[in-house]
């Protein structure tokens, strides 16, 4: 009986121990798959387009004075802000995030989630026609690069490890975006829809 006894304690150890390993085999590659979302998205792109033209154009000068000087060094010069500590990565609120550059709806709140990885994370963009792609392969890496296609300012870089059902997560900066709340959902398609059929919105995509 007592070696009965000693043998099930033993197995219960073994079975407990066995557990044990397989949690933080899971957990250690969360935490890897984590670690790595936050080092392609932390690093800024090396990327220059100032020989390329848009629809709205300022000169380096009007966009400083336009933006505030975290906003100018990301948008502008594609840099990157710390993780977890910018204005929208936790935001909740409904409502629809525009171009910090030229106030364009880039994303709703319908479309943005919580990756952990620290930086504001959307499933989707409004329209996709404005907001334009770049392949990025600077620091040994190939990401795919996201910008205002009406204005240029650099916005993030979208990876295929998203939510269903689009398998995207565009990482983007706070620093890029300019929140505008809505009281419903109903108040925030019709504010979308009211910028598109602006005189404001023909001028800058006929310019």
């Amino acid at each position: 009986m007592k070696v009965f006894v000693f043998l099930s304690s033993v197995s219960f150890f073994l079975f407990v121990m066995s557990i044990n390993a397989s949690n933080k085999s899971h957990d250690d590659s969360g935490l890897e798959d984590i670690q790595s979302c936050v080092s392609a998205c932390s690093l800024p792109s090396d990327l220059d387009f100032s020989d390329r033209k848009f629809p709205i154009e300022k000169s380096e000068d009007q966009w400083r004075l336009a933006l505030s000087e975290l906003s100018y060094k990301v948008a502008r010069k594609h840099g990157t802000e710390p993780p977890f500590q910018n204005p929208y990565h936790d935001q909740k609120a409904m409502g629809v995030y525009l171009c910090v550059g030229c106030e364009a709806p880039l994303f709703s709140s319908e479309d943005k989630f919580d990756s952990g990885t620290g930086w504001p994370s959307f499933s989707q963009s409004i329209d996709r026609r404005i907001l334009a792609e770049q392949v990025d392969t600077s620091y040994g890496m190939r990401r795919v690069e996201v910008h205002c296609a009406l204005c240029g300012s650099h916005q993030g870089h979208v990876f295929p490890d998203g939510p269903a059902p689009t398998n995207l997560r565009y990482c983007i900066n706070s620093a890029s975006l300019k929140f505008e709340p809505s009281d419903s959902e109903e108040a925030l398609n019709q504010k979308i829809l009211t910028w598109y059929s602006s005189e404001h919105f023909e001028k800058k995509s006929n310019k």
